[in-house]
């Protein structure tokens, strides 16, 4: 993960106006600088680190477009057709293979059949046969399940400094490990250098709050901590889709609004209170065969919020998770490779923030961990 060849401009420089300045590298500023690049404009990117290392590569790679509703349903349709004409021009490789949701309950199962009623043009029920496989496994005590076939996946941490580096290809230019200190119309100050441009898209997630303090408290910003792990798959497993449980389908909207999801959500807080003490959805991807680390399990994830990032981690926290992981891949051990903690932007007033702090400026950020699914279609409509 390092910056894209020759993409990076020298401090002395000679100074340049942009169509478009882009604050942060990470996947919703890169798709606005997609977007932004193909519209013909002169566009840069001001990266604070020297590659982009916050929640776009620290994510599942899991492009979640079937469990959305409302807009972000609208931007996860039309991200879905960026990242497969992304996929073809940068050569990213993107699995079709959509997401299996498993039912290990009954609440949970007429959750997956509420929602595939109203949206059976995409998603198929399944039997546990059928779940099996599907998965290429059985989880243990599966009753059924849902495939969603429109999810996409990639490997997030190659896929994100590969999309940066088709940009600077396409002549996006690249300054990293440009610390931006000030925004306002028409300008930005870095560290090393004043950026001048007719349009100025801040992405920075959820440091937001750094440079537009009063927006973010309007909205109601704060951070959330997330706990994730990479374990080695159980010998023989390859598991193509994604992989949702029961407590996934109380945390994405599409699931969440059914009229079913009540009675899951009174199971699971009388019978598995744990669960939403530490805020856990319980999904699993695997790195795609191209990765640096092929095959393996991303496992997650646990989420806990505040105005500040709380330094300590629990391990109970970790050790709740491979204890569930344990048990629906029915195996007496998982060997942990890498752990990490994720973090994201976080509202109550919705999963966006898209908000003009000064004319020609505009500040944007995902606030609902949904990025890497509808940031490309979320750019088509602040920059259009």
């Amino acid at each position: 993960m390092t910056p894209a060849s020759g993409a990076a401009v020298p401090s002395g420089a000679v100074p340049a106006r942009y169509d478009v300045a882009i604050v942060g590298a990470g996947i919703v500023g890169l798709a606005h600088a997609w977007r932004a690049v193909r519209a013909g404009l002169k566009v840069v990117v001001l990266e604070r680190d020297e590659y982009a290392a916050g929640a776009s590569i620290r994510n599942f790679g899991h492009i979640c477009t079937s469990a959305q509703s409302g807009p972000a349903y609208d931007y996860a349709l039309r991200a879905r057709g960026e990242w497969l004409a992304l996929g073809a021009d940068a050569g990213i490789p993107v699995s079709t293979a959509g997401t299996v949701a498993v039912a290990r309950r009954l609440e949970e199962l007429a959750v997956l059949e509420e929602f595939v009623g109203e949206r059976s043009d995409d998603n198929v029920l399944l039997t546990a046969a059928q779940l099996a496989d599907k998965l290429g496994f059985a989880p243990v005590d599966a009753l059924g399940g849902a495939w969603l076939r429109l999810d996409l996946r990639v490997d997030a941490p190659s896929a994100v400094p590969a999309f940066a580096a088709h940009l600077a290809r396409l002549g996006v230019e690249f300054r990293y490990r440009a610390n931006v200190l000030g925004v306002e119309s028409g300008r930005v100050v870095t560290a090393r250098a004043e950026v001048t441009a007719d349009r100025v898209i801040v992405a920075v997630g959820h440091d937001v709050d750094r440079l537009f303090p009063g927006i973010a408290d309007e909205h109601g910003v704060v951070r959330c901590r997330l706990r994730m792990i990479e374990a080695d798959a159980p010998a023989g497993v390859t598991v193509d889709p994604g992989v949702f449980t029961g407590t996934s389908l109380l945390r994405y909207d599409a699931f969440s609004r059914t009229a079913a999801a009540a009675a899951l959500r009174d199971a699971l807080d009388r019978e598995a209170p744990e669960l939403g003490e530490h805020g856990v959805n319980l999904m699993f991807t695997q790195r795609l065969p191209h990765s640096d680390a092929a095959g393996r399990l991303v496992l997650g994830d646990t989420h806990h919020y505040g105005l500040t990032e709380s330094p300590f981690d629990d391990e109970a926290s970790d050790e709740l998770l491979l204890a569930r992981f344990r048990e629906l891949l029915g195996v007496r051990e998982l060997v942990v490779r890498r752990r990490w903690r994720g973090v994201y932007a976080s509202s109550p007033n919705g999963p966006y923030l898209v908000a003009s702090p000064a004319p020609g400026v505009t500040a944007v950020s995902v606030t609902s961990g949904i990025g890497m699914t509808t940031a490309l279609g979320l750019a088509a409509s602040v920059l259009d």
